[in-house]
């Protein structure tokens, strides 16, 4: 149903889509956004509430939101789920200690309503660091109930 309505967008011509970027803090969410749009990463802060950055490519707009997951703001992530069209949820794959916490939370998310016609992106960022998973255990842990 997610992907099908980012279609049926494309077909009426609708210009713009709206993505969340969420999951744990730390997992590198805010530095995806800005190498996407081919920004300086050297300096990242911890996101305490949202940033938006708009992506073009020919004539669509991709509005992606970045959204804080440190503990204490998960609870408000539930504000931003209106009119989402697509959800990327980042985990960080060296951080296995925290994955039981990481699939948790993404359980929750999918039982929200609102959500229920966003597409689902699960991104294994992290590759990079030596004794990262791989996309494919992070798939079997996310899959285990």
């Amino acid at each position: 149903m997610g992907l099908l309505s980012i279609i049926r967008k494309i077909k009426r011509k609708e210009k713009e889509m709206r993505i969340l970027m969420v999951g744990l803090d730390n997992s590198g969410k805010t530095t995806i956004v800005l190498k996407i749009n081919g920004e300086d990463t050297g300096v990242i802060s911890p996101t305490l509430g949202f940033n938006i950055k708009t992506i073009k490519y020919h004539k669509y707009s991709l509005n992606i939101w970045d959204i804080g997951g440190q503990k204490t703001i998960r609870s408000y992530w539930r504000n931003y789920f209106e009119q989402t069209d697509g959800l990327v949820w980042v985990v960080d794959s060296s951080d296995i200690r925290r994955l039981d916490d990481c699939r948790a939370e993404l359980h929750n998310l999918l039982k929200e309503e609102r959500l229920a016609g966003a597409s689902l992106l699960v991104f294994a960022n992290k590759q990079d660091i030596q004794g990262a998973l791989k996309p494919s255990e992070i798939a079997k842990v996310f899959s285990a109930t």
